[in-house]
This record gives structure tokens, sequence and C-alpha cells, in this order.
């Protein structure tokens, strides 16, 4: 009976995460042939952070990550804050190409010819993935390396544990950072909007995934897509190990780069930061722009020098 229970115990964990990932994108795909798309995609959304939620209990990665961390309804204001900026920049993204047609229709007509509309939807998807993804690698790493963007950036790294509710602790300036580096090149390839929604949902479901608390199993997977494994060596503490794997939904830039890390050993339970984020929400939005939260944040008692670029004893990770 033990042997029978772990099999099946090893066989969820190497289909749960290609099997949530692909409902989660075929969920998405039914709410964009509705009437109405965002009011499904959320009831999608929320279905699958349910089911992760519920085998986060029934196969935990780790036992001490269930504990309460009294950080439950930050985590969550952050998330609705973030994910509902997203969904009005897509609102926006709606009608904005029509707008911009209209001030400089030759330069957006020329821009859009670049884009290859005449490609099947699922390469033209993996194609802004790809670019998209070059912007959130470029913007995940200076968010490392320039202390003037880890000062946003830290509160996503200050969780003690990783589970599926603190996805979207993200300060919105970090988020906007990361949301313009990303999409603004598919603007003005003239990147159609089908391609914008696909890349969200793709973005929304592996960050879920990404940030789990749940014992997967990902294999190969680990060399295309940010894992839950992969995640977990980025929060490390250790320098070497948090500073890697950029990757918001693919490696691939990380892979050329030089910042893939993947070592055959277990990525560690103990994941924070040195310095200290304010308690409660709108304390945690005000502080990075204080010169005293921003010592806090660094965690130094002395004045930040001048220079935002740190050394490689200084950097931290995410």
């Amino acid at each position: 009976m033990n042997a029978r229970k772990s099999v099946l115990y090893i066989a969820t964990s190497w289909a749960l995460w290609p099997a949530l990932f692909a409902a989660g994108l075929a969920g998405a795909g039914f709410a964009f042939r509705t009437d109405a798309p965002l009011l499904w995609f959320n009831v999608v959304y929320l279905t699958i952070v349910t089911a992760i939620a519920v085998f986060e209990r029934l196969m935990p990665y780790e036992q001490e990550w269930l504990k309460h961390d009294g950080e439950t309804l930050n985590d969550i204001a952050h998330t609705l804050l973030t994910k509902g900026g997203v969904q009005i920049a897509a609102a926006i993204g709606a009608s904005a190409p029509m707008a911009i047609a209209t001030v400089a229709q030759p330069a957006f007509a020329s821009a859009a010819a670049t884009w290859p509309n005449h490609w099947p939807l699922v390469l033209q998807v993996v194609l802004g993935l790809v670019i998209a993804e070059f912007g959130l690698y470029v913007a995940h790493r200076a968010a490392h390396e320039f202390l003037s963007l880890w000062r946003f950036h830290a509160l996503h790294h200050s969780v003690e544990r990783l589970w599926v509710v603190n996805t979207g602790r993200f300060h919105v300036i970090d988020s906007l950072f990361k949301i313009a580096l990303s999409q603004i090149p598919l603007y003005l390839l003239g990147a159609p909007l089908p391609v914008f929604l696909w890349i969200s949902a793709v973005t929304a479901f592996i960050g879920l995934l990404t940030h789990c608390n749940m014992d997967v199993r990902t294999g190969p997977l680990d060399w295309v897509f940010s894992t839950p494994r992969l995640h977990r060596w980025h929060h490390s503490k250790v320098l070497a190990e948090g500073n890697t794997n950029y990757g918001e939904n693919l490696v691939v830039w990380d892979q050329i780069f030089g910042t893939y890390f993947n070592p055959p050993r277990r990525p560690p339970a103990d994941i924070g930061i040195s310095g200290r984020i304010a308690e409660g929400f709108l304390a945690q939005l005000v502080q990075p722009f204080s010169a005293k939260g921003f010592r806090q944040i660094l965690g130094r008692r002395h004045k930040p020098q001048v220079s935002l670029l740190p050394s490689k004893e200084e950097a931290v990770p995410e």
C-alpha cells in the first residue's frame, strides 16, 4: 500500500506543473472567446490559485513554509494592486494603437508591418514571449545590480517563504518598470492585441507555479521555463545563488548571458534579505522613497553611497 501511494505521489509530482499550466492556458483560451474575457480570465486565475493552494497542503515542498508569516494581507494587497495595474494597462492597450494610428498613421503602419502577422498565432505568441522575456530579464537583472532599483524589488525578496499568495508581492514601481521594458518593444514592432493577451496569460500562470510551495518535479522543463526549482535558487540569501535565474517565464536569456543556475542539490529553505521591510501595505509602498526607508531596506545604518551600482560584495539577491 505504501509503495503504491509512493508511486502515485511521484507520478503526481511529475504531472502537476504541466497539468496546471495547461489548464490555466486552456481556461484563458476559453475566457478570450467570451464576451467578458477579463471576468472569465479572473475566474480561471482564481481557480488555478485555489488548486495550487490545495496541493500546497497535500504535498508541500517545505513544511516550514506552511506556517503563517503575518504578511498574507499585505501579499494580497500588493497582488491586487499589481494585477489591477496590468489589467488597466491591457485595457488601455486595446485602444492605444488606434490613437497612435490617428496621430501618426504612416509611422505606425510602418512599424506594424514589421510584425509577422501572417504567422500562425501560436508562433506569434512564442516570438512575442521571447522578445518580452528579454525586457523582463533586463529589468529583473537591473533590479539586482542597481540599488536605485533594488529598493523597490527588495519587497519581493523579503518573503521568508514561497507560496502561491505571495506570487504578486511586487512594489508597483518595480512592476511598471518590468511592464515598460517588456511591452514597449512589442508595441514598436506592431504586435497585435491577442499576442499581448496570451503573453499576459502565460506570465500569470507561470508566475503562480514558479512561487508555489508544491513538491513538483520539472526535470527537462527547467531548461526552458522558469520553474519552482529555479526560482527557489533565485531567492537564496547566498549572492552567488540568488543573483541568477532572472527569467520570468523562460530561461533562454539566462542561458545566453550565463546567469542560469541549477546545481544537483536541494534549493535553500532559508530565504529573505539582510535588510528590513516596513510593516503594513501602505508603509511598504512609501518606504523606498525616503532615505531612512532606503537604509532600512539595504540593512545599513549609514547613508547609501553615491554610486548606485553595487560591487560584488554589496550586490543583493532578489
